[in-house]
């Protein structure tokens, strides 16, 4: 089991207070969600299942790298939503399965946020969508924060200081729609389509 695994087992019990920080960036990105098409749909790093009532129009399939996290997602799960114990850095679906893939507050988590992106070019199908929210280092005073904060963000499994323009893989994708969420412009709605 990875230190990242066995991190959001002991820590699986915090999330529900992350939730409600999180809460209005999440709104807004779910209401995104919600306009497209009705498809297949993948989110990757489902946690304790927060996400699942936000969800309007889609078949869900959820992947969860630690096992308390995705115990408590499937108790907040109906019938309807797929979940699976699965590392979004090694996906085990075949190529062009998916509509979309959903990445909210997981790609600056992981490990290998390269291979993570990988691995969502590879199960998207063509013109699928990739819907990322997250924070990224924004060019005003926050970024000297953000260095401060990155000098020990790693004991949780974060990156602090995180540019999606240093990962090549997102070089893969056509940048279709990019929203700034206040405060300060920390959070971003990044919505991709595989080209």
């Amino acid at each position: 089991m990875s230190a990242q695994t066995n991190f959001y087992n002991r820590f699986s019990f915090l999330y529900p207070l992350v939730d409600i920080f999180l809460k209005p960036q999440k709104k807004k990105f779910f209401d995104e969600i919600n306009q497209l098409p009705y498809g297949n749909l993948l989110e990757i790093g489902v946690g304790n299942g927060s996400h699942f009532p936000l969800y309007k129009n889609h078949k869900i399939t959820g992947i969860e790298i630690s096992t308390s996290m995705l115990n408590a997602a499937k108790k907040n799960s109906s019938g309807e939503i797929e979940l699976f114990q699965m590392n979004g850095e090694q996906l085990e679906f075949a190529a062009d399965s998916f509509d979309y893939v959903v990445l909210s507050h997981i790609i600056a988590v992981a490990d290998q946020p390269e291979n993570l992106l990988m691995q969502c070019h590879h199960v998207l199908k063509p013109g699928g969508k990739l819907l990322i929210l997250n924070h990224f280092t924004p060019n005003n005073w926050l970024k000297h924060v953000d260095r401060i904060f990155n000098l020990g963000s790693g004991l949780f499994h974060l990156k602090s200081l995180f540019y999606i323009e240093n990962i090549k893989a997102i070089n893969r994708f056509k940048l279709e729609k990019e929203i700034a969420l206040k405060p300060l412009s920390y959070f971003k709605i990044l919505i991709f389509t595989k080209s």
